[in-house]
């Protein structure tokens, strides 16, 4: 059976990247995605196709979407991936900081759908899988802003869910935990970066990876499209919370 069109947003590291590589073990053909394209190059994946976007800008990630569909067939599974995480007191945050992780952990997720949805309303098959976190669905200090954006991940897929089900077309989310990626990287108080490692080094949440909930989200994708994983909570076997 030939091996339908994945989308990777944020593929040029932590799960981004580890999805990728997981994929491309059995040469499905791949679009990555990431504003640093030469990362994503560098891994050197067959059948792949790999393109500078920032998924903020919904023209440039439409066009990438349709340049690799005029190749390898219409997208049968988008990973709305990519996201940033900078972590804050809401009393003293920087407004910018907000809005780069709205913009970007919502209103990107919010463009990939759309670009993808009618195709597979269409063809009644396909799946998208969103990146949400367990910061998602409970509340952490310093992860405001973090957390409004992840709360609005999982909640416009139940949306999407609800609305693309009559069409046998797969909305699902996953949830992971902490994890270690770049994503802590992003934040720019090293104060809470020194906060948020001593809290995994005290509870021992720091053997799970990046390929852990790579190949997790593999599962959920390869199950039969009658079968649909809507949330998966993923995270550290010791992580308490």
């Amino acid at each position: 059976m030939n091996k339908k069109l994945i989308v990777i947003t944020g593929a040029s590291s932590g799960f981004g990247m580890e999805m990728a590589k997981e994929f491309a073990k059995e040469n499905y053909p791949l679009l990555l995605l990431a504003r640093r394209i030469e990362k994503m190059e560098a891994l050197n994946l067959p059948n792949t196709m790999c393109e500078k976007v920032d998924v903020t800008d919904k023209d440039s990630f439409e066009k990438a979407v349709r340049k690799a569909e005029s190749i390898y067939g219409e997208t049968d599974l988008l990973i709305n991936n990519a996201g940033i995480m900078l972590l804050g007191d809401i009393a003293s945050q920087d407004a910018k900081e907000w809005k780069a992780m709205l913009d970007v952990n919502v209103m990107g997720v919010m463009h990939g759908m759309q670009i993808v949805m009618n195709n597979m309303k269409e063809k009644k098959s396909g799946t998208i899988i969103n990146l949400s976190s367990i910061a998602g669905i409970q509340a952490f200090g310093d992860h405001g802003a973090y957390c409004a954006s992840k709360f609005g991940v999982t909640g416009l897929t139940r949306v999407a869910r609800a609305e693309m089900s009559a069409h046998n077309v797969r909305v699902l989310s996953i949830l992971p935990g902490a994890v270690n990626t770049e994503l802590l990287s992003h934040t720019t108080s090293d104060e809470i970066k020194k906060g948020y490692n001593q809290w995994k080094e005290s509870v021992g949440a720091v053997n799970i990876t990046a390929n852990d909930v790579a190949k997790t989200v593999k599962f959920m994708y390869e199950l039969p499209q009658s079968v649909s994983l809507r949330e998966v909570i993923i995270t550290d076997t010791m992580q308490d919370n």
